[in-house]
């Protein structure tokens, strides 16, 4: 053979090439199941009862006034009767103590786990006035006729509703479905007596109760929408992610749960002049879609939010895909590994063995994938860890010749899926640990490899290939 590292060269390229598809399929797949996996969310979500997000107790008036208007003068003077100006008046709390408590509740669909949560709601709302329910005319002939003024609780999934109370003057209300508004069609709602919000009565305060047994799935926000608000939320889910506009001010997260406190008053937000304004409520953003680096962020269309969701840190298929992004590195640090054995011993390897090699390193992220789909993810990836590195080192005994090296290569296989298994724990200093692997990997081949005269090496390597071939016998002789 003319040109012998040449050719060892273009083989390995051929070789890496190869993997390339293995592992593009592999990658392809987990895709693959992580979509499924949502869709069954999106289906549960459904047939269940989705994200919450709730508003409320707000107080509001629908109010309609009637008019006459003239236009022009002397004889082309016209009079145009009965016009109408539509408008509602809202009331938000003075202040809003809202007492939650949450459980875990997850559903299944198939292999698919869903976290959805069941949780029980006191708000106790302080109305210290009235008056803003009062309609003023604003034409001087107006006429002005005004609904019964209605208490609401608007959410962004009313089948999640399992029970509602409602109580104002610490007397019990009939709760009626729907709110009575046009922007927060969805929700619930009791009437108040006209006479509560006419002449000294609106300037006497109103305390509401309202008592909500609600279920959902994977998130729950409130709207800040009061002067002075204070949100205390216990849960039985250990691994909590706030969200939304506004970070709790105390927190406590426990291995059995979590306890939150949100205070906030109407100076941090505008959410209660923006229910005047009729924003939209609109449900939690998708943790799994946010802008890590602008978790604030929300539309100009939405009310602000507190929010919470219920996570899981162990999701098979987002570790499974963080898992595979290493694969190259994987396959790279194998490769020049056997390489070196090739340089130092003089053992020859054959591409061939070398593919062996990269695809027994490819089936490990199958494997894990396929396996934690039944198994918890640290069983799952310690059998599928186990595995290969068994089938690697003892392939890796005939593949070098000594069962020393075979067992040192099978050591340092598993010393690799140890790392990685750090790096998937670790995700925000996988980048650090990566890099000082590297670094690691390539000061440990410049050191083995500091006294070896490659000219030497390669004139050695090519003049072996020059020799002629010879036929070994099946006795072990030469012919």
């Amino acid at each position: 053979m003319r040109f012998p590292l040449a050719v060892k060269v273009g083989s390995l390229a051929i070789v890496g090439l190869m993997l390339l598809l293995v592992l593009s399929r592999i990658e392809g797949l987990v895709g693959e199941r992580k979509a499924r996996g949502e869709e069954a969310v999106r289906g549960v979500e459904r047939s269940h009862a989705a994200a919450q997000s709730v508003l409320g107790p707000v107080i509001q008036r629908f109010c309609v006034e009637e008019y006459d208007e003239a236009s022009g003068t002397g004889n082309e003077r016209v009079v145009a009767k009965g016009l109408k100006r539509e408008f509602t008046l809202t009331q938000v709390p003075g202040r809003l103590v809202v007492d939650g408590r949450t459980q875990a509740d997850p559903l299944r669909r198939g292999l698919f786990k869903i976290n959805a949560w069941t949780g029980h709601f006191v708000a106790n709302a302080e109305f210290p006035t009235l008056v803003a329910l009062q309609p003023h005319a604003e034409h001087a002939d107006g006429r002005l006729r005004c609904s019964a003024p209605v208490v609401m609780v608007a959410l962004s999934d009313v089948r999640g509703v399992r029970a509602a109370t409602l109580a104002a003057d610490n007397k019990a209300l009939p709760v009626t479905p729907g709110t009575g508004a046009a922007t927060y069609a969805s929700g619930l709602h009791a009437q108040l007596a006209d006479a509560r919000v006419d002449g000294d009565a609106a300037a006497q305060p109103l305390a509401v109760r309202v008592e909500l047994d609600l279920v959902g799935t994977s998130q729950l926000a409130w709207v800040p929408a009061a002067d002075s608000l204070r949100w205390t939320l216990h849960s039985d889910w250990p691994h909590p992610s706030f969200g939304g506009q506004f970070a709790p001010e105390q927190r406590e997260v426990r291995p059995d749960g979590f306890n939150a406190t949100w205070n906030l008053s109407a100076l941090a937000t505008t959410a209660p002049a923006d229910v005047g304004r009729a924003l939209a409520l609109c449900a939690p953003q998708p943790v799994i879609n946010a802008d890590p680096d602008d978790s604030s962020a929300k539309s100009d269309k939405c009310l602000d939010l507190m929010s919470v969701a219920f996570i899981d840190p162990v999701n098979p298929y987002v570790l499974s895909d963080r898992a595979i992004k290493y694969d190259l590195l994987f396959i790279a640090l194998t490769f020049i590994a056997v390489g070196l054995i090739e340089v130092l011993s003089g053992r020859r390897v054959h591409p061939v063995q070398y593919l062996l090699v990269g695809l027994a390193l490819s089936l490990f992220f199958l494997l894990l994938l396929s396996l934690s789909e039944h198994l918890p993810f640290a069983l799952a990836y310690a059998a599928a860890s186990a595995a290969c590195a068994a089938l690697l080192g003892t392939y890796a005994v005939t593949m070098l010749g000594r069962l020393l090296a075979g067992a040192l290569f099978g050591l340092g296989i598993a010393l690799l899926y140890g790392l990685l298994y750090v790096l998937l724990q670790m995700e925000q200093n996988a980048l650090v640990i990566g890099s000082v692997m590297l670094f690691a990997a390539l000061a440990t081949v410049m050191m083995l490899t500091r006294r070896i005269d490659w000219y030497a090496l390669f004139a050695r390597l090519r003049s072996n290939d020059d020799e002629p071939l010879r036929t070994v016998r099946a006795d072990g002789g030469a012919a």
